[in-house]
């Protein structure tokens, strides 16, 4: 299951990381250019992992992911200042409640990959 989260989530992350350069706030998020960076090289390694990585490796990389989006998703949101609990982490980088939602969502779903049971099929 993580090398199939790993595909699904980083070709996610390369159309989103692609799109969000000519729509800044598809789905209502903050999409500046760093920000779309941070997707296509996320999706690049996501790819990565789950075409060419074992499975163990994709199941490593399914939780680290899930562990640092998780964080970046809660501490955005606790650190995170006004109605939007917007987070300035440089001046090209602003995350607002909609992304911590995201980034919350994201994790969920690496965490599910690198958590699930062992298949004895290849995925």
């Amino acid at each position: 299951m993580a090398k199939t989260i790993a595909k699904l989530v980083g070709v996610v992350f390369i159309l989103v990381g692609i799109v969000g350069f000519f729509d800044p706030h598809l789905l209502h998020a903050n999409l500046g250019k760093v920000h779309n960076v941070v997707h296509l090289v996320s999706g690049a390694l996501s790819l990565y992992f789950g075409f060419k990585g074992s499975m163990s490796a994709a199941r490593q990389f399914c939780l680290i992911f899930g562990i640092v989006y998780g964080l970046l998703g809660v501490c955005g949101y606790f650190i995170g200042t006004g109605t939007e609990h917007m987070l300035v982490l440089t001046p090209y980088l602003q995350l607002g409640m909609r992304d911590h939602i995201i980034h919350i969502v994201i994790a969920a779903l690496y965490l599910i990959g690198g958590l699930a049971p062992k298949s004895s099929a290849s995925d």
